[in-house]
This record gives structure tokens, sequence and C-alpha cells, in this order.
């Protein structure tokens, strides 16, 4: 494979995790380091609703192995308004606020919009020139989380090719199931666990899954984050795709 695949949950501070995922007694700041250890990314969803400090960003690296990565999600204040391209200050705001603390644990920057948001051409490619390729010298990546079927189109997935970023593939009832073209690397979400699974997918949709990971690899890297749903199950299907990999690549 040319990538690396990583796997992972949405955040790391969920109190049902406390009874199915992590030790009895184990201190909450201690968790982050519990994910590090077991799974191989996660999502910050912290920055979708406000800013962090620096040193905040510089400890969370601290906090997990080498080779394990943060996807940050961006500011809503970016992503959710009428007009993309007057977002310029916001997505300064979020860039400069820190993140570049991350270092080599700084993953995708996911870039979310409402599932009203539909395809402006015009509106968006100006949005995706707001983007910037590094901050403070830390190169950065972009994926691009759409959620109106307007965007199943093939001006939008173009638009995305020439600017380098990732469409995020969405495993959801309602949102579709939009494939981008070749980038680098790839991003999915995966929001269908169910709460009668113990693995919160079943064995043969994990195998799915990782197959389309492994076919992804191919490529460039990804990131596999196992959210939403029935978000108790999402460590353990995280924790089965990552044995799942193991296995096939033994």
């Amino acid at each position: 494979m040319a990538g690396r695949i990583r796997v992972g949950i949405g955040g790391w501070v969920y109190e049902p995790w406390r009874d199915n995922f992590y030790p009895a007694g184990l201190r909450q700041k201690d968790e982050l380091a519990y994910v590090g250890q077991h799974l191989t990314a996660t999502e910050i969803n912290a920055t979708y609703y406000s800013s962090q400090k620096s040193a905040t960003f510089a400890n969370w690296a601290k906090a997990v192995p080498d080779g394990f990565q943060f996807a940050v999600k961006a500011s809503r204040y970016c992503t959710n308004r009428k007009q993309l391209a007057q977002a310029a200050e916001s997505i300064a705001k979020f860039t400069g606020q820190g993140i570049a603390e991350l270092g080599d644990r700084l993953g995708p920057i996911l870039w979310q919009f409402m599932p009203t948001k539909r395809f402006d051409p015009d509106d968006f490619g100006a949005f995706l020139t707001l983007l910037p390729g590094s901050v403070d010298g830390v190169p950065l990546r972009h994926a691009l989380e759409v959620r109106h079927e307007s965007f199943d189109d093939p001006a939008f997935l173009d638009m995305a090719r020439e600017a380098g970023v990732a469409v995020v593939l969405a495993d959801h009832p309602d949102y579709p199931a939009i494939r981008g073209h070749d980038v680098g690397f790839s991003y999915m979400r995966l929001m269908q666990a169910q709460a009668d699974e113990p693995t919160g997918y079943a064995a043969d949709a994990i195998g799915r899954w990782t197959q389309q990971a492994r076919e992804q690899a191919e490529k460039g890297d990804v990131f596999a984050f196992f959210i939403s749903g029935a978000k108790e199950r999402n460590p353990a299907a995280a924790q089965a795709m990552i044995a799942a990999l193991a296995a096939s690549r033994g």
C-alpha cells in the first residue's frame, strides 16, 4: 500500500465509553492517552464549537504516540454561513489558533457543511481558494463533508480535485455517499453503528469497509472514523476494523 490507514472515533470524552471502552477507574485526563494506545486517530470536535489554546493542542499531541493523528473539525463559523466567499477572517482565526502545535500528529482539517447547504459553483469555488496550504510551516490537508445531494455533481468533484482537497465518503442513511477523486489521501465517516451489534457494524460490513480502506490506501493515506449512530459502539467498531486490517496483512 502507498498510504497508511488510520482508524478512530469522534472525540474522546463521552460518558457511555466509561462503561464499555475505558477501563473502570480510568481518570478522565488519561482518556486521550488510552485512545492513543488502542486506536490510530481521532477527530477533535471541540474546535467546531470554539477556539482552543495553543498549549491545549500541544498537550494533546504529547498524550498520543508517534504515528497517531488528529483530524481537526473546522469552526462552524467558517462553514455555516450564507456566503462562503466571506469566510476568510473566520478561516484565518481557526487555522491560526494553534493547530500547528499538533505537528506530525496533525491529520486533515474536516470542513463540515450543513445538510441544507447547496452546491453553488461560484461561491464554493471562492471558498476553496481561501483554504491555506500550511500554517506556521506545518502542511495542511483539507477534507470536505458535504451533505446535500446537489454536490453529487461532476463540477464539484472536479473543483475539489483541482483544489487538492478530499471529499468525505459518508456512510449515512440520509446523506449522499459521494466519492471524490484521488488527491493523495481519503477520508471516510461511518455513521451507522447499531446498538444491538457489539462491534457497532456487523462483521461483513466491517470487512467491506476494511477492503474499501485498503483499496483507497493504494493511492495514499486513509482516515476512517466511526461516529454518530449508536455512539457507544464506535470504539469497538474502530477496534474491529484495526483487527481486520491486521488480519488481512497477516
